[in-house]
């Protein structure tokens, strides 16, 4: 049996930050436990690798949510990192903090000191911003990179469309005028990919103090007396119990994270009778009040060349293959979400409503005997794409049984609310109004079924629930807030009624943030560190 100070469980976005943190005087020892394996891979290492890593079994959790009525009673695919540096290894590598008044929402709903003057300082601490020329700003460990010498001239036609629709165009979706159209920044280092365990973890490591064990399944926390004294893990040696003398701190994800405090003993009553776990204490909200953004694509064959025409061919991926290795440049280097950005829908709004991908390349999955392969279609085409920023419908993920091997039961409860259908259709009606600006007409050969200008609102909606899929931004499922009555943690982060025990992840996000929820997440766990190290400064020796 193992003793530390601090024991962190997941090594993803969330966990490499607290690691990383907790560890940095160099006496208080700190345990990170990880599912998955090693992120030395050659697919995660090239940005655009993730198109095969979004299937792969040995690194990707590959959820599935139930049937939900709201897309049409279909299944949505949910990847999820099972490796170090969690999603942060999968992702799409866009970097986007989110809306100032995202954290004011945060605030409003019990989150004391969440708003974003309290946020802002721990972005900038954690950021290193790469310019496009090179220059630095900034000297945070994540590395962040203007990539816009490498995006695809045909995206001209983006920016021109904007100019025509009288929508704003931003530098940066991260800077002082974070609303337009703009060209995405992203998480790569000399066209690497640089995820939370490169900025975060790695340097942890080289510290005596750090411990990290992969293969590491948590199945249960272990709490006496109201007070959380340890981890009871699975192996592949067999299983043993760690002990921690100050904290667990839980960053498994929102997935996982409440499905380890439900096994644990924490969560619905009548969930854990049902599943014959002892209940430490009840809480319906662990586990509920899940959101998730949900996107759409619009398909047009292009009148030039697109990131199709470079990618499609055999010739064509060796060529960028052989660009990549020898130079770390070119399409390979960068998110296929090159272009996109934050606007409104339409005029009286208060703040934007829906988040843009305007993307120079379409694509299908081909099957395979292993796993779906993503490929670009053999023609040049572009997409354009919405998501609506801010649902409001609540779901739940819940475990299905008390086994931990169990996947857990996701149930989204997409567009349950009036408001989140009708922001679908402000959304499609914005696609139809740049899809008919002189840029696109120009840029666009045909449309490709179904054409988004032939629908009326009612059309737009049964399209969206027909075909729309999660953008994989699942947040909220132990809520941070005041109380119980409607949160698992409170601003402090720490588990209601539990002593030692707390959850730094996306899963206490009060709401979904506007945008891709990687950014906000690392600036949860500098933030959360600070008030863990604060409090510690705080206690007698």
């Amino acid at each position: 049996m193992g003793e530390y100070d601090y024991i962190v469980v997941g090594a993803g976005s969330a966990g490499c930050v607290v690691a990383e943190a907790l560890s940095r005087d160099g006496a208080s020892s700190v345990l990170v436990l990880e599912a998955g394996g090693s992120d030395r891979n050659f697919w995660i290492r090239m940005p655009i690798g993730y198109g095969r890593t979004f299937f792969d079994p040995r690194i990707n959790w590959m959820y599935r949510t139930e049937a939900d009525p709201g897309t049409g009673g279909r299944e949505s695919y949910w990847p999820r990192g099972k490796v170090i540096g969690g999603s942060s290894s999968i992702n799409a590598l866009i970097y986007c903090r989110g809306m100032p008044t995202d954290f004011e929402d945060w605030k409003a709903s019990g989150a004391a000191g969440w708003g974003w003057d309290d946020v802002r300082s721990h972005y900038e601490a954690v950021e290193r911003r790469i310019g496009e020329d090179g220059s630095v700003s900034g000297d945070g460990p994540l590395y962040i990179s203007n990539v816009r010498r490498d995006i695809h001239p045909s995206n001209r036609h983006y920016f021109a469309m904007a100019r025509e629709m009288g929508l704003p165009v931003t530098d940066d979706c991260n800077g002082p005028d974070p609303e337009g159209v703009t060209h995405y920044r992203i998480t790569t280092k000399n066209g690497r990919r640089w995820s939370a365990a490169d900025a975060f973890l790695r340097p942890a490591l080289k510290r005596r103090n750090v411990t990290l064990v992969t293969g590491a399944m948590v199945e249960r926390i272990v709490i006496e007396r109201q007070r959380v004294t340890g981890v009871s893990v699975c192996l592949q040696s067999g299983r043993q119990t760690f002990r921690a003398r100050k904290e667990v701190i839980v960053s498994a994800g929102s997935v996982n994270s409440p499905k380890l405090l439900q096994l644990s003993g924490l969560g619905p009553g009548a969930l854990l009778r049902d599943m014959g776990i002892e209940i430490v204490r009840a809480n319906d909200n662990i586990g509920g009040n899940l959101q998730d953004h949900l996107g759409i694509n619009y398909y047009y064959k292009a009148t030039e060349p697109t990131l199709n025409s470079m990618l499609s061919p055999w010739w064509g991926k060796l060529l960028q293959g052989m660009r990549y290795v020898l130079a770390r440049r070119g399409p390979l280097s960068l998110s296929v979400n090159q272009c996109g950005g934050f606007v409104r829908s339409r005029e009286g709004l208060e703040r934007p409503d829906q988040q843009l991908y305007l993307n120079p390349v379409t694509y299908t999955t081909a099957p395979s005997d292993k796993r779906p392969i993503i490929n670009p279609d053999p023609w040049p085409g572009f997409i354009l794409s919405f998501q609506p920023a801010r649902p409001t419908s609540r779901g739940r993920i819940d475990i299905r049984s008390n086994d931990p091997a169990d996947a857990p039961r996701i149930v989204p409860n997409y567009l349950s609310t009036r408001k989140d259908q009708e922001d679908v259709v402000a959304g499609g009606r914005l696609i139809q109004r740049m899809a008919r600006t002189p840029a696109i007409r120009t840029f666009a050969r045909e449309a490709i079924a179904p054409d988004i200008e032939k629908l009326d609102d009612a059309g737009i909606l049964e399209d969206f629930r027909e075909r729309c899929g999660s953008v994989f931004h699942p947040v909220a499922t132990c809520r941070m807030g005041r109380d119980e009555t409607s949160a698992v943690v409170g601003p402090d982060l720490k588990v209601f009624g539990i002593d030692g025990l707390r959850v730094v992840d996306a899963s206490v996000f009060p709401n979904v943030t506007s945008g891709n929820t990687n950014a906000p997440t690392i600036m949860l766990a500098h933030r959360a560190s600070s008030l863990i190290l604060r409090e510690r400064a705080r206690r007698p020796v």
